[in-house]
């Protein structure tokens, strides 16, 4: 049963202190926590999905990240509600200044994170591990912060109108749930399209500490001295100018840190949706090197030798219809083009941004070879894994697995068993998967998993490494000062049906850096990194 303005029950808590003294009736000051209940849990959901999702992009493995983001988060959250004990007394003022805080460490923090990755991660020493440390710093500072919240609301709805604990906690908690769902649904379908995640962090760390200020200034202005009003007052104010100076100068910002990160030739930086794609040089005479998701997937220094490893052993056998999963960048297909007899090419690319640029941007295009515009090459925008299981056409002579190294979480579906049982499906009798299988010497147990898992859907594999000065793999170079921060080989498995390894041969291909002697040279060096037992990877237990 509710007592509207109940004096303290005997036995209550120090902390209780009376009925507040509202501007309003205590009906219309009730559902004003809640509203503010709710705008502040869609505000802590987007600093918790915006730490996850700039840490996965600066980082990679989102699982990881996603893991020490919430469980570190959770964690803060039970001791915020522990320490928000000792403000009850001081709930309102306890309250706006926690929310203030909590816009600002929030609405900063993917700022803070990009500069301390754009201008530290390259440092060594001390720094190298810079970004993990202050991430897990703000979700921390995020986690006590949010904890706190609960606790110090659960007094204000309690001295507006006194009610059971039950029913009160149902309410606060019914708010807070909605709220996290709006904010949930928000992030990635407003903010991060339409802001980013620079502005729209700010954006949120704003809608913060104006619900707060506004609850505590305005409907419990009067259990406030005139000390704590305006203090509370002018740290609103102080964090508000902050939010929204940073807000005015995160375009140069980010400008800056990219330079800072892929260097000063940056033409092109578009986030397609799928993932942001960066191209840094490709004209006057400039190498042009392509990063998707801050990851450097083609080097111009040396791009050549991956993509003509990639594709000449596995073309030395019939190759009239050829496939290529992933590619988008059409790379891959320029060197196919360059082999006589080849009727078909198709790509299935996940990203239509990057098959865009592959096709209109000048560099880019020029560096494919324009071969997206050959009749021959036909472009399909979906995932590779439901594409094969849905397609029914006929098989290919050749498969080409151009995709991310494996150790990237979100794509081990694509270097599963399952995967390579879809492929097997669509290849020919006598036809040929080449799968690129991330660096050897830096990485030989996620590369020879790739190979167990091959020959556990049905194949036979034969592992070859081509040495690179450090391109087109997982990481990227240093480009103002020409170091790389990359694995210097690429790995590679050719495979075909059944228990004979296929032949590996450079064929009759436009001549290259690859020769046959080289070939036979680079398979012995892969045999020599071979790690035995390793098992094999599927979609329920990956491996990588």
């Amino acid at each position: 049963m509710i007592e509207p303005h109940a004096p303290a029950p005997p036995g209550a808590p120090p902390s209780w202190t009376g009925p507040a003294r509202l501007p309003v009736r205590p009906g219309t000051g009730r559902f004003l926590v809640l509203v503010c209940v709710f705008v502040c849990a869609a505000c802590g959901l987007v600093y918790e999905l915006e730490l996850v999702a700039f840490a996965s992009y600066l980082m990679g493995d989102p699982v990881t990240q996603a893991s020490v983001v919430l469980s570190v988060m959770v964690f803060a959250m039970g001791i915020g509600s522990l320490g928000a004990k000792r403000l009850r007394c001081h709930a309102a003022a306890g309250f706006g200044a926690v929310e203030s805080a909590l816009a600002l460490i929030g609405g900063c923090s993917a700022m803070a994170l990009y500069a301390v990755f754009a201008w530290t991660a390259g440092w060594g020493g001390m720094w190298a591990d810079g970004p993990r440390c202050l991430l897990v710093a703000f979700s921390l500072a995020i986690g006590l912060l949010i904890g706190a919240e609960v606790p110090l609301l659960m007094e204000l709805i309690q001295r507006i109108r006194r009610q059971d604990a039950g029913g009160a906690v149902a309410d606060l908690f019914a708010a807070d749930y909605v709220g996290a769902l709006v904010g949930g649904l928000a992030f990635p379908f407003l903010l991060l399209p339409f802001l980013g995640q620079l502005t729209g962090a700010l954006l949120t760390g704003t809608v913060n500490v104006v619900a707060g200020g506004a609850l505590v200034l305005g409907l419990f202005r009067r259990d406030l001295t005139r000390r704590a009003r305006w203090t509370l007052l002018l740290a609103g104010l102080t964090v508000l100018g902050v939010l929204a100076s940073a807000a005015a100068l995160a375009g140069d910002f980010e400008r800056a840190a990219r330079r800072a990160v892929y260097g000063t030739d940056v033409r092109v930086a578009v986030q397609t949706g799928v993932q942001e794609v960066v191209l840094a040089g490709g004209t006057h005479g400039e190498p042009l090197d392509l990063f998707l998701d801050g990851r450097l997937r083609v080097g111009g220094r040396d791009e050549h030798r991956y993509h003509e490893a990639l594709v000449r052993p596995a073309l030395t056998g019939p190759h009239a219809r050829v496939l290529i999963l992933g590619g988008g960048d059409g790379l891959a297909a320029r060197e196919v083009l360059r082999h006589p007899g080849v009727r078909r090419v198709d790509i299935v690319e996940l990203d239509p941004g990057l098959v865009r640029l592959a096709r209109r941007d000048p560099g880019l295009s020029a560096l494919n070879g324009h071969a997206l515009a050959d009749p021959r090459v036909r472009v399909t925008t979906a995932d590779a894994l439901t594409w094969l299981r849905e397609t029914s056409g006929p098989a290919y002579d050749v498969v080409i697995s151009d995709l991310p190294d494996p150790g990237i979480t979100a794509g081990a579906k694509l270097y599963s068993q399952e995967f390579y049982g879809l492929a097997r499906r669509v290849l020919a009798p006598h036809g040929r998967l080449v799968v690129h299988a991330g660096p050897v010497a830096a990485r030989p147990r996620a590369f020879w998993t790739v190979a167990a898992t091959l020959r556990a859907a049905g194949f036979a594999v034969s592992p070859y490494r081509v040495p690179g000065h450090g391109s087109a793999c997982a990481a990227g170079p240093d480009r103002s000062t020409g170091a790389s921060r990359a694995p210097h080989d690429w790995g590679f498995l050719l495979a075909a049906r059944g228990d004979a390894a296929p032949a590996l041969r450079v064929g009759r291909g436009r001549a290259g850096a690859l020769t046959q002697a080289g070939l036979t040279a680079d398979a012995r060096a892969a045999q020599r990194t071979r790690v035995s037992g390793v098992p094999v990877s599927t979609l329920v237990h990956p491996r990588y």
